[in-house]
């Protein structure tokens, strides 16, 4: 069992940057793939990132690619999303998962889910 608590979220102008973090419980947490997902009000949930257990793997939707970065510290049981040029169509609550897969760019993929944290950029 994993739970997951994000942070980290918050209200910037477009252009600016924020850091989210993802806490993790459990000593399990370096045996999983961790992703990033968000959601926008309508909208279906859709893939951000993610990153292996080991670090050694990433891979990044085309709309954020260049602009955000994913990172984690297994000592830490920590998963980060660096965001950088934020865009108001970036605009949408942020959910880190975890999975035992690979890694995964499915949301059905994940086993495990946070509550998310509301990303809001203004124009």
């Amino acid at each position: 069992q994993v739970q997951l608590v994000e942070s980290g979220g918050g209200l910037v102008q477009a252009g600016g940057s924020l850091r989210l973090s993802c806490a993790a419980s459990g000593r399990t947490f370096s045996s999983y793939a961790m992703g990033w997902f968000r959601q926008a009000p309508g909208k279906e949930r859709e893939f951000v990132t993610t990153i292996s257990w080991n670090g050694g793997s990433k891979y990044y939707a085309d709309s954020v690619k260049g602009r955000f970065t994913i990172s984690r510290d297994n000592a830490k049981n920590t998963v980060y999303l660096q965001m950088n040029s934020l865009k108001p169509e970036d605009t949408a609550v942020y959910y880190c998962a975890a999975t035992s897969r690979f890694m995964g760019v499915d949301p059905t993929e994940y086993n495990y889910w946070g509550q998310g944290t509301q990303v809001i950029v203004s124009s």
